[in-house]
C-alpha cells in the first residue's frame, strides 16, 4: 500500500471544478427524495400510527418495530459492502439506483393495507413492507453517496454534503406539512393540522388519512428522483478494475487491508455505535413522545415540523462548520450535543422534568405543547434536531475523504455497514429491555450507551486521506 496522505491532499480522481449546478442540485435532491421516508414512515407519522392504532398496544408495538428494524438492519450490513463491491467493479451506479428506488416505491405504497386492529397475519406482511423498503432506501444512498467526491473537489466536501442534508430536511418538512396539514386528520375533530378538511375524502375511522403516508412518500420518490437521473453524471471515481478479480474477492482484499488503515478501522467501529444510537433515536423518538403525552397525528405533526425546522439550520452550518474545522470535530460536537438531549428527554414524564422537579400534567384537550413538561421535552428534541444532521453529513465527509477513489462505492458500502452490522442491536436492546421492564423509558435510556461508546473510539482517528495501490 502507498502511505497515507494528508487531508489537504486531493485524489487525482476528484474534478478539479465542480460539476454543472444542475448536476449538484439533482444530486441534493436525492435526500429530498428519500426524505419522506424517513420523516413520515420511519419517526413522526407512520411508526407512531402502527404503535398505537395498528397494534393497538404501545409497548408491543415499539417491540414488533424494533424487532423488524433490526431484520433490516441486519440485511442491510450484510449486502452493502457486497454490493458497493459490485459497483466499483464495472463503476456505474444509476441502475443500482433505479433497482432500489423500484423497490422503495413499492415497498412504502404497500403500507397503504396498515389498517387499525391489524390482524397478525396483516402484521406481518406490515412488517415486511417497512422492512423492504428500509433495505432498499439504505442500500440507493450506498450508490449515491459514493457519486459526491466525483461532483465537487475535495475541499467542498462538506458543504456538498451538508446541503444534501438541508435539502433532504427541506424536503422532509414540506412533505410533513403537506401530510399532516392537508391529509393525516385528528380523530377528534376529524380536521387538519391547519383545520382544514382533509383534501382527500378520507375514512377517518379507518385511519385513511395516516395510511395515505405510505402512498404519498412513495409518489414523492418517483417525481423527486427524477432529476438525479437526468443531469448528475454517472463517473467511475478510479476508473475499471485491470486485475479482473471478482467483486467479492476485491471485497476481501479490502477487509484484509482494514487492520492497516487504522483511521479508516476506528471510525468505522465509532459509527457503527453512534450510527445505531442515533437510528434508535429517529426511530423511537415520536413513539416516545406519542406514549407520554399521548400525542395523535395532528402533535406529531406540528412536533415534526418544529424538529425539522431546527434540523435545516443544523445541516447548514454543520457543512460550513465541517470545511472550517474538519468532519471528526463536528461530529464529536454532535455527538455530545445528542447524549445532553437524549438525557433531558429522558428526563420528562408526565408528571417531572429534569427528573425531580414537579410539574402539572397536561390537561385533556389543551392546546398542543402548552404544557411545562412538552415544552422541556421539546427543548431537548431541538437539541437533538440541530445536531443530528451535522453528524451524519460530517460522517459522510469523513468517509469520503478517508476512502481510496477507486473504491469509493465499496468503501461507502463499508460505511453503509458500519451504521448497520450493529443496527439490530440497538432496537434489539430497547425492545428487550422496553419488554422486560414493560417501560419506554427504561428501553430508551439504551441509546446513551451506543452515542458515548462510538465517541469514545472515535477520538483516536485522525481525519486523513488514503490512496489505493
Amino acid at each position: 500500500m502507498t502511505p497515507s496522505r494528508p487531508a489537504e491532499a486531493e485524489p487525482s480522481t476528484s474534478p478539479r471544478a465542480a460539476a454543472p449546478m444542475r448536476a449538484l442540485v439533482s444530486w441534493a435532491l436525492v435526500d429530498w427524495a428519500l426524505q419522506p421516508y424517513y420523516t413520515l414512515i420511519l419517526t413522526f407519522l407512520f411508526a407512531p400510527y402502527f404503535t398505537s392504532a395498528v397494534v393497538g398496544d404501545p409497548v408491543r408495538g415499539q417491540a414488533l418495530w424494533g424487532y423488524a428494524a433490526a431484520i433490516a438492519g441486519i440485511l442491510i450490513a450484510v449486502g452493502s459492502p457486497v454490493l458497493g463491491a459490485m459497483a466499483d467493479e464495472n463503476g456505474r451506479r444509476k441502475p443500482w439506483v433505479a433497482l432500489f428506488a423500484v423497490v422503495l416505491v413499492a415497498g412504502m405504497a404497500s403500507l397503504w393495507w396498515a389498517k387499525p386492529a391489524a390482524s397478525d397475519a396483516a402484521l406481518f406482511l406490515i412488517l415486511v413492507a417497512f422492512i423492504a423498503a428500509t433495505i432498499a432506501a439504505e442500500f440507493a444512498t450506498v450508490f449515491t453517496n459514493a457519486m459526491m467526491p466525483t461532483l465537487v473537489p475535495s475541499d467542498q466536501l462538506g458543504r456538498l454534503s451538508g446541503i444534501g442534508w438541508a435539502t433532504g430536511y427541506v424536503g422532509g418538512l414540506l412533505s410533513l406539512a403537506v401530510m399532516a396539514g392537508l391529509l393525516v386528520t385528528n380523530p377528534a375533530t376529524g380536521r387538519t393540522l391547519l383545520g382544514f378538511e382533509p383534501l382527500l375524502s378520507l375514512d377517518v375511522v379507518q385511519r385513511e388519512g395516516d395510511r395515505m403516508v405510505g402512498p404519498f412518500a412513495a409518489a414523492w420518490v418517483v417525481v423527486f428522483l427524477l432529476p438525479f437521473f437526468l443531469f448528475v453524471p454517472d463517473r467511475a471515481t478510479g476508473g475499471l478494475r485491470s486485475d479482473h478479480r471478482s467483486a467479492l474477492a476485491q471485497l476481501w482484499q479490502t477487509l484484509r487491508e482494514l487492520p492497516r488503515q487504522r483511521d479508516v478501522l476506528y471510525f468505522l467501529i465509532a459509527r457503527a455505535l453512534y450510527s445505531d444510537g442515533l437510528t434508535a433515536i429517529f426511530v423511537f423518538g415520536g413513539i416516545y413522545g406519542t406514549a407520554v403525552f399521548g400525542w395523535e397525528a395532528f402533535e406529531r405533526g406540528i412536533f415534526g415540523i418544529l424538529l425539522i425546522t431546527i434540523g435545516i439550520v443544523g445541516a447548514v452550518m454543520g457543512g460550513a462548520l465541517d470545511d472550517k474545522f474538519g468532519a471528526k470535530r463536528v461530529v464529536i460536537g454532535a455527538l455530545v450535543l445528542l447524549m445532553i438531549g437524549c438525557v433531558g428527554i429522558l428526563s420528562v414524564t408526565t408528571g417531572h422534568v429534569l427528573f425531580t422537579i414537579p410539574i402539572a400534567e397536561r390537561l385533556p384537550g389543551s392546546q398542543p405543547f402548552t404544557s411545562t413538561g412538552e415544552i422541556v421535552f421539546l427543548i431537548f428534541a431541538g437539541l437533538i434536531a440541530i445536531a443530528a444532521a451535522p453528524n451524519q453529513a460530517a460522517s459522510r465527509t469523513l468517509m469520503a475523504r478517508l476512502s481510496p477513489p477507486d473504491r469509493m462505492t465499496q468503501y461507502f458500502g463499508l460505511f453503509a455497514f458500519s451504521g448497520k452490522v450493529t443496527a439490530f442491536l440497538a432496537p434489539l436492546t430497547i425492545a428487550a429491555i422496553t419488554s422486560l421492564t414493560a417501560s419506554q423509558r427504561a428501553g430508551m435510556a439504551m441509546i446513551l450507551v451506543f452515542l458515548f461508546a462510538g465517541l469514545l473510539i472515535l477520538l483516536p482517528v485522525r481525519e486523513r486521506q488514503v490512496s489505493s495501490e
